[in-house]
């Protein structure tokens, strides 16, 4: 049921289309279509209206997405939440438009480059576990894609910065701003074995976590060089870079419907329309998946 302040204030407004915008009849049910979905999602959700923020308007697209909705159908839904909103302000029934940062789905055309799940499995076994180099590299893309950290902040990731007890790690971001990541089992198990095997035999005095068999930090350079050498032999042919498997992380946890705002916050984005981005390489993975299987796709 959607609540009796959103129903008012949606009355209100379609008569303001009507009688002061002078819009058709069939304009007005598209907005009023278009806005009732946002109040239910918003009634599922037990949100006010007069408390959205943009994580919310970036979560119900990123439903809509889910749902298979198109990026004109989104733009057009996005449209009607901004005239909304530009009306609620204008009647001081809230200060701030939630929709002022959200992206457009229909101008968004950069799609960041992913690898598919088995490349990604495949990647990962390059460096195998025979030689203490190879322990290292393992627990380093192993960390990477449990954590969709950028590069630079794990080659900086100090050895205190990884927390065995609460299975977390916190890299400094961008701003000079920590945050706290989980880490899955698999990679808290690899970084483990690192640092009991290999990082004892190399360290020369340093707080670094990752380090070269010469006792350094790793390297953005470094690591890169490694990633080339292990996509190569993984038979991964299409360009890819080291922010491949921040953004291979990413879009595989929103393809399997993982909540945009968690994600948001283990990515360290400031702002959610940055994380939006995911939600329409999901809809790509759809499409793609319906165009290959489905017998009339």
């Amino acid at each position: 049921m959607i609540q009796n302040s959103f129903e008012f204030l949606l009355k209100n407004y379609l008569a303001y289309l009507k009688i002061e915008k002078g819009l058709s009849e069939n304009s007005i049910i598209s907005y009023e279509r278009d806005l009732l979905k946002f109040g239910k999602y918003l009634s599922e959700n037990n949100k006010e209206i007069e408390n959205c923020d943009s994580s919310d308007i970036a979560s119900f697209l990123s439903v809509q997405s889910r749902a298979q909705i198109s990026l004109r159908s989104q733009a057009r839904l996005l449209s009607s939440l901004r005239g909304f909103f530009k009306y609620l302000i204008a009647e001081k029934v809230i200060k701030k438009d939630p929709t002022q940062t959200i992206i457009s789905p229909s101008t968004i055309r950069y799609l960041p480059s992913t690898l598919s799940l088995s490349e990604t499995m495949r990647l990962l076994e390059m460096p195998g576990e025979r030689t203490a180099k190879g322990i290292r590299d393992t627990a380093m893309l192993y960390l990477l894609y449990a954590t969709g950290m950028r590069v630079s902040e794990l080659v900086n990731l100090k050895t205190s910065d990884f927390n065995f007890h609460t299975e977390t790690v916190s890299p400094t971001g961008k701003g000079n701003k920590k945050r706290i990541i989980p880490v899955g089992a698999k990679a808290v198990e690899k970084v483990e074995k690192y640092l009991k095997e290999v990082r004892g035999k190399w360290t020369k005095g340093t707080e670094a976590l990752f380090i070269t068999h010469r006792g350094k930090p790793m390297t953005r350079q470094g690591f890169w060089k490694l990633l080339r050498q292990y996509g190569r032999a993984a038979g991964i042919t299409r360009p890819f870079s080291p922010h491949s498997l921040r953004h291979t992380f990413a879009s595989h946890l929103v393809e399997r419907g993982a909540d945009l705002r968690a994600v948001q916050m283990m990515l360290g984005h400031a702002d959610i329309s940055t994380t939006q981005i995911y939600t329409h390489l999901s809809m790509k993975h759809l499409r793609e998946t319906i165009e290959k299987y489905h017998p009339r796709g």
